[in-house]
């Protein structure tokens, strides 16, 4: 081979070197040794969190920008129609399984598409001498499990669990493990402030007050021009006693009274 000679120097030696330099500037693909690969993996496996939007249950992983957690939303779309929702926004769920690529992480959730929540109970809200389920939308349905891929343009990089986690934060919350705490952040400010004083306003919906006040003594439900109502009651005589009315799921209504011993009801107390 011919050596051709750039300024005294092999100009071979340039390219081999002007090659090596271009591959590494390039590639940031990030070579995991089999302990890291274990020890990132222990970190994951079993995590729990809390579904921040719905996530379709899947065959093949669902694909996720890394860098910028954009979903390619034709698939998403296209496993949702087919086999529904693994999960809804409030539901938890669990990292199963973990798989690298050159240029994917691939986690399962909840046991991934042949799984299920065998180990998910649903979450009761007590209050009132019961329990009574959360309940929203459909309470029929069961989650399932389903596979997300975090895919990387230019190879999976050096990371930690902590910043997988970082990474899957558009789809999903690792601080908070309950469904009241994601459902009760969604509510507008005035709303998440009266459940905090354990009081109901207008506008709140069943599952608010039910987070809010506890299941109520006792339901009575009434027709008015045609309008179906109910009225939940909270509290017995002698003391106050609580009437927050519902048309449809909305609190349309709220109010209090003061019970006597003889069941009576007298006028409200002066304000401090």
């Amino acid at each position: 081979m011919p050596r051709l000679n750039w300024g005294g120097r092999p100009v071979v030696a340039f390219l081999v070197l002007a090659t090596l330099m271009a591959a590494a500037a390039a590639g940031k693909e990030y070579k995991y040794s089999q302990q890291e690969r274990i020890l990132l993996t222990r970190d994951l496996t079993a995590e729990y969190a809390t579904s921040k939007i719905t996530i379709p249950r899947s065959k093949k992983p669902l694909p996720v920008e890394a860098e910028t957690g954009v979903k390619d939303l034709a698939k998403w779309s296209d496993a949702h129609e087919k086999y529904g929702p693994a999960a809804r926004m409030g539901d938890v769920v669990q990292i199963t399984k973990i798989q690298f690529e050159s240029k994917r992480i691939i986690l399962d959730l909840n046991g991934g598409f042949k799984g299920g929540r065998k180990w998910y109970e649903r979450i009761q809200i007590g209050g009132g001498g019961g329990m009574t389920p959360l309940g929203r939308g459909d309470s029929s349905a069961t989650a399932a499990g389903t596979r997300i891929a975090l895919v990387f343009k230019d190879g999976v990089p050096e990371l930690s669990a902590v910043e997988v986690k970082e990474l899957l934060a558009p789809l999903m919350d690792f601080e908070k493990h309950t469904a009241v705490e994601q459902y009760v952040d969604s509510l507008p400010e005035p709303i998440q402030a009266a459940i905090k004083e354990k009081r109901a306003v207008k506008e709140m919906d069943k599952d608010a007050v039910l987070i809010s006040m506890g299941k109520p003594v006792r339901k009575i439900r009434e027709t008015k021009n045609g309008i179906e109502y109910e009225d939940w009651i909270y509290g017995t005589p002698p003391g106050k006693v609580t009437f927050v009315t519902f048309k449809g799921s909305k609190v349309v209504k709220v109010r209090e009274a003061y019970g006597g011993l003889g069941g009576s009801v007298a006028p409200p107390l002066p304000a401090k």
